[in-house]
């Protein structure tokens, strides 16, 4: 007797702990690997990946079903609609304390003939051809506070101080 091939258990997976990192205050983030059969802003993809905030206060309309994760947000101002098919995602994890669950590719994922780097360009380019026009350029700089006029010594910036941005034209 052979038994009916069983459904993936990632979206359920999926779906439960976005569950956890919601009841919990936490900010679930789901990694995804990119190619023709994703919906994401080009613009914002590395090395074939992407990280996309998947809570309710970053998306509309999310739907995490059995064979894709759909909904609808903002990426630098503009609205996106987002679909990516539940094989391309890799991870799915808690900003604030990085705990989550990592998926290993799928079968079918592992026999898809990946994109190549001129591929991935090529297709870069026909999405999103102004990401990469930009030549906008930002630096990071450290930042003094304005001397005091008095000699008191000041005390050091705790660790981990933030970084502030300065755009460099």
């Amino acid at each position: 007797m052979n038994a009916p091939e069983a459904t993936s258990t990632r979206p359920y997976l999926l779906r439960a702990l976005f569950e956890w990192c919601t009841d919990n205050g936490y900010t679930p983030h789901i990694a995804v690997r990119v190619d023709r059969s994703t919906q994401v802003p080009m613009e914002f993809v590395r090395d074939g990946e992407i990280v996309l905030n998947i809570s309710y206060d970053a998306t509309s309309g999310l739907l995490i079903g059995n064979e894709h994760v759909e909904f609808k947000a903002r990426f630098g101002g503009k609205p996106r609609e987002i679909m990516v098919p539940i094989t391309h995602v890799m991870a799915i994890y808690a900003r604030e304390t990085g705990q989550g669950m990592a998926f290993p590719p799928e079968e079918t994922e592992q026999d898809e003939q990946e994109m190549s780097q001129d591929e991935m360009i090529e297709f870069i380019e026909d999405q999103a051809p102004e990401a990469l026009a930009d030549d906008r350029v930002v630096q990071l700089v450290a930042t003094k506070t304005p001397e005091s006029d008095d000699d008191a010594p000041r005390t050091p910036p705790p660790a981990g101080g933030r970084p502030a941005l300065k755009r460099v034209k």
